[in-house]
């Protein structure tokens, strides 16, 4: 009898195999010889023993393919044996999953290799010794290693299985983490499958398609009449399927031939069914001349998927019409959809078509008033200022007849007590509208705050939207501000009604001019007569009333913008609130100072509260959010041809952080462009 056993070990500094030849002869004598062994310098990258403990396993491996391809021995006579419990463990797992470089080497190992495999004391492999060095020749001699271990000479049962489980698995490395995962299983209705189609015509070629191969299998002719009978077949698939799902009790019923339960949502359609089996409306029509299918429409469930996308293809048959048409289109094709008129303005509020041909533009609650506008402090202090026009005026006489040029009006206006001061300019350009505000500075005052639109027009255009103490792109306005210590805010592009209280100022302004060019004598328009004009426009604009007018006797004073200016009243003899009357004739100081108390105190009871309630805007909608589509509103294009872009950012604004303003980027001549707009000029198609 003859065996092969093959030991194998490692070190840090090396690994080894060594195979013995063991033979038994019949008088039960024991032989072990030495076949064959080999020792390998361990990588020079650093790793662990028990991967190099495998690498010495794979060894042992190839030195027994080598003994079985030279010597006539069975390959199932071999015994192989290691002192490490964490090698044997990976042999001998069935459960858990290696990473590559143990996976690997395993692989080859029971591939070359019956998992016959046994564990050896250290003491007693003689592998071991190739690991390590040996002094003299003479050692080697006596070892182990020639002569082969004690354990071998000694009977033995080869029959002995032995188990070994890995050896700390959760924290060997190179065991992959075990990952449980629990099943569950959801029995999911056929119907909800019809829920990953968006349209009618894409769900109906869904189940066209499989019933069309079936036909074609059976030897069915395909022709034009069979593509539509297929098709029917399809919707009709489709319909039993959610009236199924739907209405379980009211088709047991019918088809027992008995009335549906009088707690059925469709007990007064008195439903029945048809030869295909489809429920449809019994209704009291039955004697009509109508079609079958305007007749006896078939019963769809408004809660289910397959009636929304349906109301949408009709809805789309239509061009996109309002709620009777298209519920109209719904019944006219042969569908009784309950809840139909609910479900069609579903559709409709939530259809970009509809919302790119009709949809409202966006709005949010109206903000609060910024400070400078609610704060009494000196008049044009805070100051609103824009630019209108042009008029032409008579500039020199020439040989032809008159030379004309244009002239343009700076409009400030205070914000606070509702004052206007205009300047004329000649062009519209920077050092223009510097001498216009530095004439305005000199007459009034100094400013401490400013606000605007973003006009071209004597400012420019920002690319951004900043906070307070923004300053205009151009350098000589520019420099002239901060020389000035002058805050400018702008308001954003294309927001005009954020401006109301300048612009309210310009439209009365121009009433009047235009007024007064009506006479005659202001045919020829010259630069002195138009600056004459805007002072008097000046003068009627300021002595307006910013309140109600007062009933009582005691407070006869019409309080206006020049009261607060000039300092001056029309009324005889003002109201005894401070002292004597003759002390207050007397002291024209005190008597200045009354005027300016009864303005502001008339200013805080009248004018202020009236500023109380929002006009408009004034219930609070969701803000819009980066990557809403929406359609940009140009006023110089037809509705249907404004361009369509994308939120790329949002700005908060106002003491309640609402979004009023946004950045919109959309495709213009090919490239991308970001425009900065506020909320109303945008329609929201999708969110």
């Amino acid at each position: 009898m003859r065996e092969i056993h093959i030991f194998s070990d490692a070190s840090e500094k090396a690994i080894s195999a060594v195979v013995y030849l063991r033979t038994i002869s019949n008088s039960g004598d024991v032989h072990v010889g030495f076949v064959i062994g080999k020792s390998k310098i361990a990588p020079l990258q650093t790793t662990t023993i028990p991967r190099l403990e495998l690498c010495a396993a794979v060894l042992g491996t190839e030195l027994a393919q080598t003994v079985f391809k030279h010597l006539d021995i069975d390959p199932d006579a071999a015994t192989y044996y290691t002192d490490s419990k964490v090698v044997l463990g990976y042999l001998n797992n069935q459960t858990r999953r290696f990473y590559n470089y143990v996976s690997n080497r395993v692989a080859v190992i029971h591939r070359r290799s019956k998992p016959w495999w046994k564990c050896v004391p250290t003491a007693q492999n003689p592998a071991d010794i190739g690991t390590r060095c040996l002094t003299s020749v003479e050692e080697l001699a006596e070892s182990d290693w020639l002569r082969g271990p004690l354990l071998l000479r000694s009977p033995y049962s080869k029959e002995e299985v032995l188990t070994f489980p890995l050896v700390s698995p959760e924290e060997d490395h190179n065991v992959r983490p075990e990952v449980r995962v629990k099943k569950t299983e959801i029995n999911t209705p056929f119907v909800a499958r019809f829920e990953n189609f968006s349209t009618w015509k894409s769900l109906v070629r869904a189940v066209y398609n499989p019933k069309k191969i079936c036909r074609l299998k059976r030897g069915a002719a395909d022709s034009a009449a069979f593509d539509v009978e297929v098709m029917q077949e399809a919707e009709y698939f489709i319909l039993q399927e959610v009236q199924a799902f739907f209405y379980k009790e009211e088709i047991r019923s019918l088809k027992d031939g008995k009335p549906v339960p009088p707690s059925s949502c469709i007990v007064t359609l008195n439903p029945f069914m048809d030869k295909r089996g489809t429920v449809r409306v019994g209704g009291r029509l039955n004697q009509s001349n109508l079609p079958v299918d305007e007749k006896n429409p078939i019963i769809i469930p408004g809660k289910s998927h397959v009636a929304r996308i349906l109301v949408s293809h009709f809805h789309s048959k239509v061009y996109h019409q309002g709620r009777l048409i298209s519920e109209g289109a719904v019944r006219s094709g042969g569908f009784w959809i309950t809840g139909c008129k609910t479900l069609v303005n579903s559709v409709i509020h939530k259809c970009v078509t509809c919302r790119k041909l009709r949809g409202k533009l966006e709005h949010q609650r109206m903000s609060d008033l910024p400070a400078d506008r609610l704060t009494p402090g000196p008049p044009f202090s805070a100051v609103g200022v824009d630019v209108f026009g042009p008029w032409t005026v008579a500039a020199r006489k020439t040989r032809g007849g008159l030379s004309h040029n244009k002239r343009w009006a700076v409009l400030f206006t205070c914000l606070t007590s509702r004052a206007i001061h205009i300047e004329v300019i000649e062009e519209m350009s920077s050092s223009s509208f510097i001498n216009a505000l530095r004439r305005f500075v000199s007459l009034r005052g100094p400013v401490k705050e400013m606000r605007s639109d973003r006009g071209t027009n004597f400012l420019g255009a920002l690319d951004a939207i900043q906070a307070d103490a923004v300053y205009t792109e151009k350098r000589p306005i520019r420099d002239y501000l901060r020389n000035n210590r002058i805050t400018w805010t702008f308001n954003p592009p294309h927001a005009s009604h954020r401006g109301g209280s300048w612009e309210r100022m310009i439209g009365i302004s121009r009433k009047i001019l235009d007024s007064m060019l009506l006479n005659p004598n202001a045919k020829k328009l010259s630069h002195e007569v138009l600056c004459t004009f805007m002072c008097e426009v000046c003068a009627i604009v300021n002595s307006r009333p910013i309140c109600s007018l007062s009933c009582d006797p005691d407070s006869p004073y019409v309080i206006s913008p020049s009261m607060l200016l000039t300092q001056k009243s029309f009324a005889d003899i003002p109201p005894q609130t401070c002292g004597d009357t003759k002390e207050i004739y007397k002291a024209q100081w005190k008597h200045v100072q009354h005027l300016s108390d009864t303005f502001w105190k008339r200013w805080k009871d009248g004018y202020l509260q009236n500023l109380q309630a929002r006009r408009k805007w004034c219930e609070e909608r969701p803000d819009v959010k980066e990557g809403d589509v929406v359609l940009l509103r140009d006023k110089e294009l037809h509705r249907g041809q404004w361009p369509m872009g994308l939120i790329v950012k949002t700005f908060e604004s106002g003491n309640d952080q609402k979004v009023r303003t946004v950045e919109v980027r959309v495709i213009k001549d090919g490239k991308d462009t970001t425009y900065i707009r506020p909320i109303t000029e945008l329609v929201l198609l999708i969110d």
